[in-house]
């Protein structure tokens, strides 16, 4: 480093696309079926955020393309206080990126493998939240398919935020989705009802028994029904059909009721919107300003002083990574001079032809831009006039998004 560095922050054209240049690679914290998670500093605004790459080759060698494109689609559209928000979207020859809020709270799975108790307080509280995403998800018609506390992260109150909408959906009116989706310990009877014998299909009550699910297993540290992803779909029906949830005897009578209606196996009875959470008895007390303000207190904070997440993902992004993120630049200034020389090793045609789809077919999202936009226009994000997310209406269940069908799909990903 010379004598002469300035530590002025860079400024950008504000009509540049935002790129992997803008922002600082801090460190590697998580590692998800769809891609690796990195803290990332904008260099202009020094604002931090979680960012998301997905490896182009990868994504699809596993026939995942259209999941990230569904992700982004939706992400770009949806803004809340209990979400995890898209703030950026960009690619490179290499991967696509999504720049999110970031979270250092880790997320619910990692402090109940900590052993962490979680109170009735603190749950409800959560329920409370929850609700508020759920209730908001639904007014833009989308299911998210997969709630469970792996996809629930803390901030650094302890206040809770859904994230990985990859394999959410969106139903029209009376419609209803018909793949089975999920994460089967938190699945809802009706879907799989739906894989054994077709079924009527299923809506929103899916997502509110899983969060029935999620919550029983923090106050208990287990979940009310013995299902694991290799429990076959039968037993798992005659589980639902023969077994009885047992409720602690040590939890209020309130609590106990709340979770009896989120975990009712019939949809039509279950508890399944806002208003029905709002007149359960036990939250009558409840002022939900103030739980949408976040000026309720959690009643489990994470230690403000560690990071919350599995240490190995750092080593595993330096020692174990063969294109590690922080070498990118040299790696792809390397790979531009390649391809003017004959020795440079052309990728298949059948690949060639789905990276030059990805790459035209990637939405870019910017709502740094989109707010200015928006403040000039006067223009808001709302459920029903969403600013911003045209492309939300080409989405549908079963095969979400078929940008990529011709050139290299083997069918339906969901």
């Amino acid at each position: 480093m010379g004598g002469n560095h300035s530590h002025k922050p860079p400024v950008f054209d504000e009509n540049e696309e935002v790129n992997f240049d803008h922002f600082q690679i801090l460190r590697a914290i998580g590692k998800g079926s769809f891609g690796k998670v990195c803290i990332v500093q904008k260099r202009d605004t020094k604002k931090m955020y979680a960012m998301k790459y997905m490896n182009k080759q990868k994504c699809i060698e596993r026939d995942e393309v259209r999941n990230v494109f569904r992700e982004l689609q939706i992400m770009q559209g949806l803004e809340h206080p209990f979400l995890v928000n898209l703030w950026y979207s960009f690619q490179d020859e290499e991967d696509m990126f999504m720049v999110v809020d970031l979270l250092l709270g880790g997320d619910l799975r990692y402090h109940l493998q900590q052993n962490v108790h979680f109170t009735e307080g603190a749950v409800k509280l959560y329920i409370c939240e929850l609700a508020l995403a759920l209730e908001y998800l639904q007014k833009f018609h989308i299911i998210h398919r997969d709630i469970k506390p792996d996809n629930i992260l803390l901030d650094e109150h302890g206040h809770v935020h859904i994230t990985d909408f990859n394999i959410a959906t969106i139903v029209k009116g009376a419609e209803k989705a018909s793949s089975m989706a999920g994460t089967k310990p938190y699945m809802a009877p009706e879907v799989f009802q739906v894989y054994v014998d077709g079924g009527p299909g299923y809506s929103y009550p899916v997502d509110w028994w899983s969060l029935g699910v999620t919550a029983y297993e923090l106050l208990r540290g287990w979940r009310p029904y013995e299902i694991h992803s290799a429990t076959p779909i039968d037993e798992i029906l005659n589980m639902f059909k023969v077994e009885r949830i047992h409720y602690s005897s040590t939890w209020c009578k309130g609590m106990v009721a709340l979770l009896k209606k989120l975990l009712t196996k019939d949809p039509e009875s279950r508890l399944s919107s806002l208003g029905d959470v709002q007149s359960a008895p036990y939250l009558a007390d409840m002022n939900w300003d103030a739980v949408f303000e976040k000026a309720l207190t959690p009643g489990f904070v994470p230690n403000k002083g560690r990071l919350n997440c599995d240490p190995t993902f750092e080593l595993e992004e330096m020692i174990l990574e063969s294109k590690p993120l922080h070498k990118k630049k040299k790696r792809l200034a390397k790979n531009r001079s390649k391809d003017g020389t004959k020795d440079s090793c052309p990728l298949n045609g059948h690949l060639q032809q789905c990276l030059e789809t990805v790459r035209k077919e990637f939405i870019i999202f910017n709502r740094e831009k989109l707010r200015r936009q928006q403040g000039q226009s006067g223009q808001l994000l709302d459920p029903e006039g969403r600013a911003g997310s045209q492309t939300q209406g080409k989405l549908q269940d079963g095969c979400n998004n078929n940008i990529l069908a011709h050139a290299c799909s083997r069918g339906c990903s969901s």
